[in-house]
C-alpha cells in the first residue's frame, strides 16, 4: 500500500495533479482512492462529475471522495460535540448558534485526515492519495499529532481523574455540564486516532508528501518553508511537482517575458530542492478538467514511470538540539570541507559546493539565532546555531 499526500500554496494546481496521479495509478491496475481534505473542494470539478461524502466510483479501479463536515463530525466528534453544545447552551447561547459554534475551526480538515487511517485499515485500496488543504493549514494539522501525543501522555490521565473527583462535588451546587466517561473516552479515542495517523504518515516506506508549486518567487519561497517543516516533523518528501511551465516554443509576443522569468525561477527550484526529483508539467492549451485532460497531465507528469513508487529515499536535512545549541545536518557525500561555502541571509541559508547550490529556508526557531559555525563529519555538513542573529559567510572546519 502507498499513501501520497499532495500539498502546495492555494491555486498552484494540486487538485489537478492529485486527480491526474490517481487516474494514472488506477490505469496501472492499482485500486486507488483520492480524497479531498480542502474545505474549498474542487476535486469534483477536476473530474467534472458529482462526488459525495462517501467514496464514489469515477473510473475503473478509481474512487474519489469529498469530505462533508457534518458527516465527519458525526463520525469522529459526535460525543465531544454534544458535550460542547450542552456547555454553550448552559451559558445562554441559542441552540442553533451553539450547534454552529461546536464545530471548531480545523475540524473538517482534521477529520478528513483521519480518513487516512480508516482507508488504510480497511485494506480496500492499494494507493491512497490525499488532495490536502493549502500548505499553512496542512502543516498546522500535520503538527497536531505531536501535541496530541504529549497531551495524551502527560495531561489527559490527570484531567480525567480530576473530573471523576470534581463531578460528585459540583452536582449539589451547579448544573454546569461536566464531561462524563463517554466524553473522556471519545477524546482518548480521538487522540489515539491522531497518533495512529501520524505513525502512518511518518512511515517513510509507506507514505510520502509531494509539493506542488509554480515557477513564481512567492510560491517557491512558501514551498521551501513547507519542505523544511515537513523534514522537521518527520514526513518524507519524495517529489516536487513544478506545474504550469510554459513550453519552449512560447518564445514570441506576450509570453516571451514570462518564459524568461520562469527559466530564472526554474533554476531556483533546482537549487532549493535538489536532490529531490523535480517533475515539470507544461501549461496546457486547454483547462485540466475531465478524464481526457487528466490523462494528458498524468502522461506528461510521469511518462513511463510508476506514479505510486517512492521517487526519493535519502535524507535531505535534520535539525536537533545538542549541548544547548541547534545543529542542522545536511548530507553531502563525496564533498570535502574546502569545497563548501555557506552564506546566511536572514531566514535563508545558502550552501554552495562548486556550481551546485542548495537554498534552505530556516525554521522559525533558528531565525533569531546566530550561525556559530560549521563542520564536515562523516560526509555530513553540521551547522550550529546559537544566541543573537547575524549574517555572513563561513566555511566548515
Amino acid at each position: 500500500m502507498r499513501i501520497i499526500l499532495y500539498t502546495g500554496k492555494g491555486g498552484v494546481g494540486k487538485t489537478s495533479v492529485s486527480a491526474a496521479t490517481a487516474l494514472r495509478c488506477a490505469q496501472r491496475g492499482y485500486r486507488t482512492i483520492v480524497v479531498s481534505t480542502d474545505a474549498a473542494h474542487s476535486l469534483a470539478d477536476s473530474f467534472d462529475m458529482p462526488l459525495g461524502a462517501e467514496p464514489t466510483p469515477v473510473a475503473p479501479n478509481l474512487w474519489a471522495q469529498e469530505i462533508s463536515i457534518y458527516h465527519e463530525v458525526s463520525q469522529h466528534w459526535g460525543t465531544i460535540q454534544s458535550y460542547v453544545q450542552s456547555v454553550l447552551t448552559w451559558q445562554g447561547l441559542d441552540r442553533t448558534v451553539a450547534d454552529e459554534m461546536a464545530i471548531f475551526p480545523g475540524m473538517e480538515e482534521l477529520s478528513s485526515l483521519l480518513l487516512i487511517t480508516k482507508h488504510h485499515d480497511s485494506q480496500k485500496y492499494d494507493v491512497i492519495i490525499i488532495d490536502s488543504a493549502p500548505t499553512g493549514e496542512t502543516l498546522r494539522l500535520l503538527s497536531f499529532p505531536e501535541v496530541a501525543r504529549w497531551w495524551l501522555k502527560n495531561i489527559f490521565p490527570i484531567q480525567r481523574q480530576a473530573y471523576k473527583l470534581i463531578r460528585p462535588i459540583m452536582r449539589p451546587f451547579t448544573d454546569l455540564p461536566v464531561p462524563g466517561d463517554d466524553v473522556m473516552e471519545s477524546i482518548k479515542n480521538f487522540l489515539l486516532s491522531l497518533d495512529h495517523m501520524h505513525r502512518l504518515l511518518s512511515d517513510q516506506e509507506l507514505s510520502t508528501v509531494r509539493l506542488v508549486l509554480n515557477p513564481e518567487k512567492m510560491v517557491i519561497k512558501e514551498a521551501q518553508r513547507t519542505y523544511t517543516y515537513l523534514n522537521l516533523y518527520g514526513y518524507k518528501t519524495d517529489a516536487i511537482i513544478c506545474n504550469r511551465v510554459f513550453p519552449e516554443d512560447a518564445e514570441k509576443g506576450y509570453f516571451h517575458n514570462w518564459r524568461e522569468i520562469q527559466e530564472k525561477y526554474n533554476r531556483l527550484v533546482d537549487e532549493a530542492f535538489s536532490p529531490v526529483p523535480i517533475f515539470r508539467v507544461p501549461f496546457f492549451d486547454d483547462e485540466v478538467v475531465g478524464t481526457r485532460m487528466l490523462e494528458r497531465m498524468g502522461e506528461s507528469l510521469f511518462d513511463d514511470t510508476d506514479p505510486a513508487q517512492i521517487y526519493y529515499q535519502g535524507a535531505t536535512e535534520k535539525l536537533e538540539r545538542l549541548n544547548g545549541h541547534y545543529v542542522l545536518s545536511i548530507p553531502l557525500p563525496f564533498v570535502s570541507k574546502e569545497e563548501v561555502n555557506l552564506v546566511r541571509k536572514g531566514e535563508e541559508l545558502v550552501v554552495q559546493v562548486g556550481n551546485w547550490r542548495r537554498n534552505l529556508i530556516l525554521p522559525h526557531s533558528l531565525m533569531g539565532l546566530e550561525t556559530l559555525g560549521a563542520k564536515m563529519e562523516d560526509h555530513t555538513l553540521h551547522v550550529r546555531f546559537g544566541e543573537s542573529v547575524s549574517a555572513g559567510s563561513s566555511r566548515p572546519r
